[in-house]
């Protein structure tokens, strides 16, 4: 099994490595959820950027121009993916604000995937279904696309019920998010 590069940074680290560890951690771990897996060259980055050798800004730059110079040759990797996803997600996860609104929701979205998918920061217009790998591929049923605005609406008033936590594991409050997740 290997080894959490980000492990020691999250347990035994200064104030500002320990959160840009988790930062990276999460945001790594979250693409691993969908059965994506990232590169030892976004690994590498993010232990500069942890190390304080590069903003998160420079970090995406620096995956961004990696993917220009060495375009993935098999359509089915994603690893291309996971790397840019990753290194936006750390860089989020970094901010000192967020709104728990539909609308920071969809800016989320854009942020995370443009240039990788062109529905990027849009709610869709047609219904899906579609096979889920996490689920041993068993078919998963989407909201309705007529119902979706409603739907997103209802949800956040609802979890705003529920008061808030901090998911940087009590890192100063930067970012706070529903107790329930949805």
């Amino acid at each position: 099994m290997n080894k959490d590069p980000f492990e020691e940074y999250i347990k035994e680290s200064e104030p500002d490595k320990r959160d840009k560890g988790y930062a990276w951690h999460t945001a790594i771990g979250l693409q691993a959820v969908d059965g994506l897996k990232t590169s030892a060259y976004l690994m590498h980055t993010a232990v500069r950027n942890i190390e304080g050798e590069i903003s998160f800004e420079e970090a995406n730059a620096l995956v961004q121009s990696y993917y220009e110079q060495h375009p993935a040759r098999d359509a089915n990797d994603r690893t291309e993916e996971a790397d840019k996803v990753s290194a936006r997600i750390a860089a989020l996860l970094s901010e000192k604000a967020f709104s728990f609104t539909p609308g920071e929701y969809i800016s989320v979205h854009r942020q995370l995937f443009t240039g990788i998918y062109s529905h990027a920061g849009r709610i869709r217009d047609y219904n899906i279904t579609k096979k889920e790998w996490g689920l041993d591929g068993a078919t998963v049923l989407y909201g309705s696309a007529s119902d979706l605005r409603a739907a997103l609406d209802y949800d956040f008033s609802e979890e705003k019920k529920f008061g808030s936590m901090d998911i940087l594991g009590g890192s100063g409050g930067k970012i706070t998010t529903p107790r329930k997740r949805f």
